[in-house]
């Protein structure tokens, strides 16, 4: 199998094997997105009057049988031209590998985020359906890790919900900054060739190949979300402490220790806390690599990729588990109800109630302060602050839908 060197038409001879696996792409996943770009792109010829009618059945036909890359192949690009076989050597007119790896890659950036949103509805689903299960549970809420005020279970897993509501629109927003096609800019200044543009064109031929926005989206998108598995996955591993023992892990979730035979460990929770640092990490190391690149493109930009595709798979494991996760937690009601009885968790109230009097808040403050300095504190009468919770968790599972 000789493998197409698509530059080797100026560089005489072979490359040393350490240049030839250093610049070798690791890019298997863009196989089925650079198939459609370049089906689009035959289509594109075919209308031009460079490709005919049995040609492009060919390149059809070709494109749907190929199914992977070979070792010997460069990239996936040159794998495909490879593959197509003599035809193969005409689909390359009005294009360059510039326009040819964003076109592939803003495809699969789309298809992520779609995989994201699904993912994300899937788990937002499965909280929501504890939150109504907990819409009256009592627990308490907590500032600075301390008891705050009383709250619901339902309620806060609501607060979950909202998080994922917001990185859902991350994700919404960068597959939109990832529909514009740059087919057609080839290199960075477009081709002579009379071929028709492609739908969505994106407007200047440079900056089609050098942007990058869109995949910096994507991973600010998962960085944010990450954090949001992160500050979930910390409560997780703190309500089910011995010391909190809020809830109890479902053994489908959870891994024992090697040494320790009582353990049943929050691993999945634990672990979706720690990959928050590698988002962050893909995120920042994609705004290093581009924020000193000379327009148009820079082969800096193969670095593009893995960080994506690596946060892909994790986007899908986590929510995945988590999902699980949280649908096999056992909440202890009692344990959250006597967290939540006890009566300073009220002391807000009765402050409250005192400005219904007709106090200053200042002064109302002060006095049940002294109160509780003095020990003497009686709490008011439960309210309910936070309205209809199953209300609430109603019009979420709308916007879920």
């Amino acid at each position: 199998m000789v493998a197409v060197k698509l530059w080797s038409g100026r560089v005489g001879g072979e490359l040393a094997p350490e240049v030839w696996d250093f610049l070798r792409a690791d890019d298997q996943a863009l196989l089925p997105y650079d198939k459609a770009a370049t089906l689009l792109h035959a289509q594109r010829l075919h209308a031009a009057g460079i490709l005919d009618e049995a040609e492009l059945a060919e390149v059809t036909e070709k494109l749907a049988a190929i199914e992977e890359i070979d070792e010997s192949d460069e990239d996936v690009h040159s794998s495909i031209e490879r593959q197509l076989g003599d035809v193969g050597r005409k689909i390359h007119a009005g294009r360059s590998r510039n326009d040819q790896v964003a076109a592939a890659f803003r495809l699969y950036v789309g298809d992520a985020c779609a995989e994201a949103d699904a993912a994300l509805t899937q788990f937002a689903r499965t909280v929501l359906a504890r939150a109504e299960e907990e819409a009256n549970t009592a627990m308490p809420g907590y500032t600075h890790l301390q008891r705050a005020q009383p709250v619901t279970l339902g309620h806060h897993l609501l607060a979950w919900v909202e998080m994922l509501e917001r990185d859902r629109a991350r994700f919404a927003f960068a597959a939109a900054q990832a529909e514009p096609s740059p087919l057609g800019a080839a290199a960075l200044a477009g081709s002579t060739l009379p071929i028709p543009p492609p739908p969505n064109q994106m407007r200047n031929s440079i900056d089609a190949v050098a942007d990058r926005d869109f995949a910096l989206d994507y991973l600010y998108a998962t960085a944010v979300l990450f954090t949001h598995l992160s500050r979930i996955g910390e409560e997780l591993v703190l309500w089910t402490t011995t010391e909190f023992g809020f809830a109890r892990l479902p053994e489908e979730a959870a891994t024992g220790s090697s040494i320790m035979p009582q353990k049943l460990n929050p691993d999945v929770a634990e672990l979706a806390r720690g990959k928050a640092g590698t988002a962050i990490g893909r995120l920042t190391g994609l705004l290093a690599t581009v924020k000193s690149l000379a327009l148009a493109y820079d082969r800096d930009l193969q670095e593009d990729k893995p960080p994506v595709f690596a946060a892909r798979r994790d986007v899908a494991g986590a929510l995945g588990a988590l999902a699980v996760l949280v649908a096999g937690l056992e909440f202890d009601r009692e344990r959250l109800a006597a967290a939540s009885a006890d009566p300073l968790l009220r002391a807000t109230d009765a402050a409250e109630a005192l400005v219904g009097e007709g106090a200053p808040f200042r002064d109302a403050h002060e006095q049940i302060a002294g109160q509780v300095r003095a020990g003497t504190f009686e709490a008011p009468p439960a309210g309910n602050r936070l309205g209809d919770v199953t209300h609430a968790v109603a019009a979420a599972k709308e916007r879920w839908t």
